[in-house]
């Protein structure tokens, strides 16, 4: 194995390489100069993205353990955006008095999940992929704990961490039954032998409900507004967005690449779940006052969209879940980032706090407007391009009803975003948050969510970018 061979896995080692500066940065720079290292952070982040736009050859590694192709390396691209967006909006988070002297912590906990993720999306066995997933998942927790002085923080973390351990568990018990019947763990192989006998179809269900946990899928979505509401704004943002969507990534490889022989099966099983997730999502998010909630019960309603692209089951279904993904990264941050300025500003997360907003501060106001618009699938922005491909790539196989439920689900949630918009822009306010100024790593990834909001649906070379690679797995 020569040199050549390990940057295939160059997104990876680059990111370690990142992770071990910092690590170094940590030990070399005095308590009093903690915030140093945000730049420095930031800063090699931006370097490892830039090389991960690179060009790359595509390969294996370990035996097909570990594998790259053109279309994994861009949901690493993706999510390796979303988290630049995420570190900018928590700078002025990170320089808070309580968080200066574990700045260090925050950026080497956040990368080994994101390094987990990306051996996740490259996994060609499902030892590989379960390992990612640990490495992911349990940096995770601390994370969502982050904030030791808040009783809610540290409650979310041991939620998570519960509740995680029970979705591991489900897993593997139904990887250990995929390896059980078909006496391997590698995706190709499974994938030539795998029948749609009763405890083959048992395994893919336990597997199915493990990765359900992660993508917040009903019913076993019952963690996340808990969670969602106890962690800091800028780590639920995180949850949200990037550890979704390469839980989605990795969902979709499976299930075109390893499931391919039970189509029919996982199709109605994704049917009766898409339906849930969206209605009850949707249905719960209009009861919700604190913003943190009211996301968490959003995202979970547009992971239902997500799965009317995998109903397809062909290539024009997964390119639109990989262009959902892209375009949901800048509509959810776009809220998210006018979320955490406004409670790091104010302290204050409730709907009815966004009374009057537009008056005192009116370009926070039409970010989180677009960015709400985007997530409701309103045109012209990108998020009605990305509900078009997902209901098109449905219709086109046939769920005409289920296209339908959809844009019924979509109708509701488009009611539940005006709340927020009506709160901003119509409500009044006898005293309303008062005019402040936006700090400028904030403006940066708020700027990019805009410009993201509003390029990515009109340039369609994105998409047909997505749809070119997509016969790489």
């Amino acid at each position: 194995m020569n040199l050549e061979n390990f940057l295939i896995m160059r997104h990876e080692l680059v990111l370690t390489i990142v992770t071990l500066i910092l690590l170094i940065a940590e030990l070399s720079i005095s308590d009093k100069s903690k915030h140093k290292i945000i730049p420095i952070a930031i800063g090699l982040f931006t370097i490892n993205l830039i090389i991960g736009f690179l060009p790359t050859i595509s390969g294996s590694l370990f035996g097909g353990m570990y594998q790259t192709t053109a279309l994994q390396v861009t949901m690493k691209n993706i999510l390796n955006l979303g988290v630049l967006v995420v570190l900018f909006q928590s700078v002025k988070w990170l320089k808070e008095e309580e968080n200066k002297i574990k700045i260090s912590e925050f950026f080497l906990i956040l990368f080994s999940t994101l390094i987990g993720m990306q051996f996740m999306i490259s996994s060609g066995s499902f030892l590989m992929l379960y390992l990612g997933l640990e490495l992911a998942t349990i940096p995770m927790a601390a994370l969502v704990a982050y904030d030791r002085l808040r009783t809610k923080s540290a409650e979310a973390g041991v939620k998570l961490i519960l509740s995680a351990a029970l979705s591991s568990a489900v897993l593997l018990f139904g990887i250990s039954l995929i390896y059980g019947t078909t006496g391997s763990t590698y995706f190709n192989i499974v994938g030539s032998v795998f029948t749609s006998n009763s405890l083959q179809t048992l395994a893919f269900i336990f597997f199915f409900s493990g990765m359900a946990f992660k993508i917040s899928l009903v019913p076993f979505h019952l963690w996340t507004a808990d969670v969602y509401e106890g962690a800091p704004i800028n780590v639920t943002s995180y949850l949200s967005v990037i550890s979704k969507g390469a839980s989605a990534f990795i969902l979709l490889i499976v299930l075109f690449t390893v499931f391919k022989n039970i189509v029919e099966i996982w199709q109605n099983l994704l049917y009766v779940i898409a339906v849930s997730t969206m209605t009850i999502g949707n249905l719960f998010a209009i009861r919700q006052q604190n913003m943190k909630r009211f996301l968490a019960f959003s995202s979970i309603a547009q992971a239902g969209f997500i799965l009317l692209g995998l109903m397809g089951a062909n290539i024009t279904g997964m390119t639109s879940v990989v262009y959902f993904v892209f375009v949901y990264i800048f509509s959810n941050l776009g809220a998210f980032g006018v979320v955490s300025v406004i409670y790091y500003q104010t302290s204050k997360e409730n709907m009815d706090d966004y009374n009057g907003l537009y008056h005192t501060n009116p370009k926070l106001s039409l970010i989180m407007m677009l960015s709400l618009f985007s997530l409701a699938g309103i045109p012209p922005v990108a998020g009605f391009f990305g509900k078009f491909f997902l209901f098109t790539a449905a219709a086109a196989s046939g769920y005409y009803w289920l296209v339908f439920i959809a844009v019924l689900n979509a109708t509701i949630s488009l009611y539940y975003y005006l709340l927020v918009v009506k709160a901003m822009f119509i409500n009044k306010n006898d005293t309303p948050i008062a005019y402040f100024k936006t700090d400028t790593p904030a403006k940066i990834s708020l700027i990019i969510c805009v410009i993201g909001v509003f390029i990515v649906g009109f340039m369609s070379i994105f998409y047909q970018y997505f749809q070119s690679i997509g016969f790489g797995i």
